[in-house]
């Protein structure tokens, strides 16, 4: 019987290693520098247990608890590999919004959604790609406490002071190479 390690390692297998690694970019576990390095290695690899040495001091998908609770009052906007996320339209805004980006964009209009609450928490995390935020004029923005890394920023400048009775937003989490942009529009009728 063949080891496992020195089973010929196909493109689904690096593939999978290298949406491993943009997923560590994404959560700071590795940096830019190291992806590049380690997907060299990726491509380069024969054998699985090539690729099995790239990640091993990595955690695998399901290896650690999401840092917000599951409940049915979260959205989930997360995407992998080269994809593009958008929630627009008209939708009823729940308390608690994540929106993660390995690669590619994520674009949420609040112009016009239901807003019910008086704070919305939105849990961001960028490795290569942008979120882009589209909020009424009116609406307030916090976004201190957002962790900017690399090459990662966060944009947000209103055009008009908020409102008294504004619904916040208030932004968490890690910016590494991508950029989370808040653009204010007028809501659509």
């Amino acid at each position: 019987m063949t080891d496992h390690a020195e089973i010929r390692a196909g493109d689904r297998d690096r593939d999978n290693v290298a949406e491993t690694l943009r997923v560590a970019l994404s959560e700071g576990r590795i940096d830019i520098e190291e992806l590049h390095e380690r997907l060299d290695r990726t491509y380069a690899a024969r054998t699985r247990g090539e690729l099995d040495v790239i990640v091993a001091d990595l955690p695998q998908a399901g290896d650690l608890p999401a840092p917000l609770a599951d409940t049915s009052d979260i959205l989930r906007l997360h995407t992998r590999g080269r994809r593009n996320l958008r929630q627009t339209g008209y939708w009823v805004v729940p308390p608690h919004i994540s929106a993660k980006v390995a690669w590619g964009k994520v674009r949420i209009d609040f112009t016009q959604a239901i807003c019910h609450h008086g704070e919305v928490s939105v849990e961001v995390e960028c490795g290569l790609g942008d979120i882009v935020l589209l909020v009424p004029h009116g609406w307030r923005v916090r976004a201190d406490e957002v962790i900017t890394r690399s090459m990662g920023s966060v944009h947000n400048k209103p055009h008009h002071p908020p409102a008294p009775d504004a619904v916040t937003l208030r932004l968490f989490g890690h910016v590494r190479i991508g950029d989370v942009w808040v653009r204010y529009r007028r809501p659509r009728v």
